[in-house]
């Protein structure tokens, strides 16, 4: 009996102590895989890091070699070398507003990165003094064309754009005078007939005594601008005024012919109640 207590306790034992080492085992596979993960993770981070870096320090080297190509170029005379310093100079400003874009970049992925440390932001720091030095030299060599006369097609196109803008605005400012001469004159204007009964009947202005009625004939009627035309002249001795207008902002008389002639004496009263004028004549 003894001995089988003792065995039986040593089994136990021993499956203690393999459970025991199955857990931690398991415990450290899990601390390795963990461990894995955030130095993969790293890498990740220091990869992309090192492509942008590897990018921004590609950008300055073919600026520098567009540089030594403008510095030999200006030397030159004609078209060509013009022509030469401009393409160059157009790709330096493209180059140097990609490198300040991949900088603010590289920025932002130092920001959010695990990754930590003074050796970054002194690469950061570095790298923006050298875009601040390139920007130095860049308006130097501008300095230096400008003498010359050579214009870069970026200050090129900013004058076209000014004179576009210019022609643009007096389009814009011919329109609105234009729009506002219309408006203008469609306040102003005003239509008047006059005609034998016959005559208003067939365009339908007159329609079973009443005037303005039905569906009149508009093409019927004169134009005219308030302002200037207060005087219309209507060959018959006999007139009637047919619209209502207010008395004593006009007067019907007669000309030497013994023909009644309508003058307005206050246009904008007389066309107050109506910009339609209707006279019968005979």
């Amino acid at each position: 009996m003894r001995k089988l207590i003792v065995l039986a306790l040593g089994g136990l034992m021993v499956a203690s102590c393999n459970e025991g080492v199955k857990k931690a085992e398991q415990a450290a596979l899990v601390q390795r895989d963990s461990l894995e993960q955030i130095i993969a993770q790293k890498d990740n981070e220091i990869n992309d890091m090192m492509t942008t870096l590897s990018d921004i320090e590609e950008g300055f080297r073919e600026i520098t070699e567009a540089q030594n190509r403008v510095t030999l170029a200006k030397e030159g005379e004609g078209t060509n070398t013009t022509l030469r310093i401009k393409e160059n100079m157009q790709f330096i400003q493209s180059a140097m507003k990609q490198n300040k874009e991949l900088i603010n970049k590289l920025k932002q992925q130092v920001r959010e990165s695990s990754v930590k440390g003074d050796q970054l932001k002194k690469i950061i720091d570095n790298l923006t003094e050298q875009m601040n030095q390139k920007d130095q030299q860049l308006q130097a060599l501008r300095e230096e064309l400008d003498k010359k006369d050579i214009h870069i097609a970026e200050l090129d196109e900013q004058v076209a754009d000014l004179n576009q803008n210019v022609t643009t605005l007096k389009e814009e400012n011919t329109q609105k005078a234009e729009t506002i001469s219309t408006q203008d004159k469609a306040l102003h204007s005003a239509w008047f007939v006059f005609g034998t009964k016959k005559e208003l009947k067939e365009q339908n202005i007159l329609d079973k005594g009443e005037v303005l009625q039905s569906n009149f004939n508009k093409e019927y009627f004169t134009k005219i601008d308030i302002r200037i035309d207060k005087e219309i002249k209507l060959y018959s001795s006999s007139a009637e005024i047919l619209t209502n207008h207010p008395a004593g902002s006009y007067t019907l008389q007669r000309d030497a012919k013994k023909q009644y002639v309508l003058r307005i004496s206050d246009p904008q009263r007389f066309w107050s109640t109506s910009k339609y004028l209707v006279i019968l004549v005979k």
